[in-house]
């Protein structure tokens, strides 16, 4: 089976290096956008099985980002964030976040939700299957 392909997200360079030598440790492959408009131009090429979202970012925050990447594209989306807030988690999940996470990440944390949405995914796909 392919190793699944996961684009993180995230303006500050310590996190997407924590995503780079994690990540990889449990079996996905990963890229990383340091923008918004970086993620664009990558969903343009390539389609990753997974994003991570961080919200804070110069330009386009990620809660925007999330909203029309869910509107065109059947890729889950986990926001990760330093806001904790309600507000901020149900604004990241009303415009199709599948997750939210909490800096500073524990990649055991990471890593289960990260599995919790692939078994989602499969799920749907499964159930899809049985309707048609």
């Amino acid at each position: 089976m392919a190793r699944k392909l996961i684009l993180a997200v995230d303006d500050d360079a310590s996190i997407c290096e924590f995503y780079s030598e994690g990540l990889p440790a449990l079996g996905y492959d990963v890229a990383c956008a340091t923008s918004a408009q970086k993620a664009k131009e990558w969903l343009k090429k390539e389609k990753p099985d997974l994003i991570l979202m961080d919200i804070m970012m110069p330009g386009e925050d990620g809660i925007s980002l999330t909203r029309d990447i869910r509107r065109t594209l059947d890729i889950p989306v986990i926001v990760v964030s330093g806001l904790a807030d309600a507000g901020t988690l149900n604004d990241a999940l009303l415009f199709g976040a599948a997750d939210y996470l909490v800096k500073p990440i524990e990649l055991d944390t990471l890593k289960a939700k990260i599995e919790r949405v692939f078994q989602a995914v499969e799920r749907r796909r499964s159930q899809a299957k049985g309707e048609s």
